[in-house]
């Protein structure tokens, strides 16, 4: 190992050796020649990240011919400035060349290895939507190292009809950018979603009114008897109805998840993980009547041998028209079954644990019906002190 101001007489000077040979440069420490067997010269630079006790990082800056001398001196001071500042020059180095990858290549890696196995297949599959209908055709074709906090600005106010969506893609967004820096394709902390703000979200809240729910019972008996739906679209909107469970855990029900003798369904998954959903008589009666099909192992049956019901809101469609109920829509109906149980004076607990919310935020939603029994109430009593107060004059 020899030592000296490396020069281009220096490096022109150095011939090859039975093994790899280095020329430190006696100026800068850490910068150094190295010649191959064969007589390749690379121009590096050796440093150590994490204080004397870090590990010891050797970069190559270049082939000697592509770069003189004067120019991967000038490299090296930049690279020994990043190590003494306390940051890493490889991870950055890292960082610039994947954030030459377009947006799109680096999300197409970040559901392969990270969403698909880490969540459900229908969540992994709204994901790819909202990344093909929104994500890609904005920024897909940018660079990944390129992208700002104002490109996803952009993106986010051209969606703001839409605020529901706009926030869901931003947060989208957000956890793939934060996945980019964890596997080093963008710097630590720069994720350009920070700071943009949401737009605010009005919670929709529809429930049938006792007239409504006789409409569309009378709706679903009548298109039924006329054969207008099949037994297992009108099931589907009863068990909707009668259990609050989600449209996907009762159109993916299977009869070996039917315990009728004891009024459950155990759902061995859902979105919230397994699930046990207390059936009370009308569910048991809708369930006890409904034709099974032989090879077919799911409660509601589609048009395809041995398949589930695919498309509920085709004929949902349908059936609201025909109650002159436009405005309500599938999910709505489990809205229904948790303000029925709240004006019933059920606690916001228990109706949370008869929906399967995993967040008490969730059903707060239902606080203000849970109310109205206690408004009742106090009124009741209310009532009858005034009537004692009048009848002591």
């Amino acid at each position: 190992m020899a030592v000296g101001r490396i020069t281009k007489r220096v490096v022109d000077a150095t011939g090859p050796g039975n093994r790899d040979r280095f020329v430190w440069d006696s100026e800068l420490s850490g910068f150094g020649l190295k010649v191959t067997p064969r007589g390749r010269k690379t121009y590096i630079v050796q440093f150590r990240v994490g204080g004397r006790r870090g590990t010891t990082r050797r970069v190559s800056l270049g082939a000697h011919g592509k770069l003189t001398p004067e120019k991967a001196r000038a490299e090296a001071k930049r690279i020994l400035g990043e190590a003494a500042a306390g940051r890493d020059p490889v991870e950055i180095r890292k960082s610039e060349i994947a954030g030459r990858l377009s947006l799109a290549d680096a999300m197409k890696r970040f559901f392969e290895e990270h969403v698909e196995p880490r969540r459900k297949a229908r969540t992994a599959a709204e994901y790819r939507r909202a990344a093909g209908l929104h994500i890609y055709p904005a920024l897909g074709s940018k660079r990944l190292g390129e992208i700002s906090r104002t490109d996803v600005s952009r993106l986010h106010y051209a969606m703001r009809d839409k605020p529901y969506q706009a926030n869901r893609t931003l947060a989208l967004l957000s956890s793939f950018f934060n996945w980019a820096e964890r596997h080093g394709l963008r710097p630590d902390g720069s994720n350009p979603c920070r700071h943009v703000e949401k737009y605010a979200e009005r919670k929709r809240e529809r429930f049938l009114s006792e007239e409504e729910i006789q409409r569309l019972g009378d709706v679903l008996a009548a298109m039924e008897d006329e054969s207008r739906i099949t037994p297992w679209i009108a099931a589907a909107v009863r068990l909707l109805l009668f259990t609050g469970a989600r449209m996907s855990e009762i159109l993916t029900l299977r009869w070996n998840e039917v315990a009728l003798d004891n009024g459950l369904l155990r759902l061995p998954d859902s979105k919230t993980g397994a699930k046990t959903i207390y059936l009370p008589p009308p569910a048991i009666g809708v369930l006890d009547t409904l034709p099974r099909i032989d090879g077919n192992p799911y409660v509601i049956c589609g048009a395809k041998p041995g398949s589930h019901l695919v498309n509920l809101e085709k004929p949902w469609r349908r059936i609201r028209t025909a109650a002159g109920l436009d405005d309500v829509r599938l999910h709505d109906l489990r809205h229904t079954f948790a303000s029925v149980a709240a004006r019933n004076g059920l606690s916001l607990p228990v109706i949370g644990a008869l929906l399967g919310h995993s967040q008490p935020a969730t059903t707060a939603r239902y606080a203000h019906l849970s109310a109205d029994p206690l408004r009742e109430a106090a009124g009741r009593i209310a009532d009858e002190i005034a009537d004692k107060l009048r009848n002591s004059n």
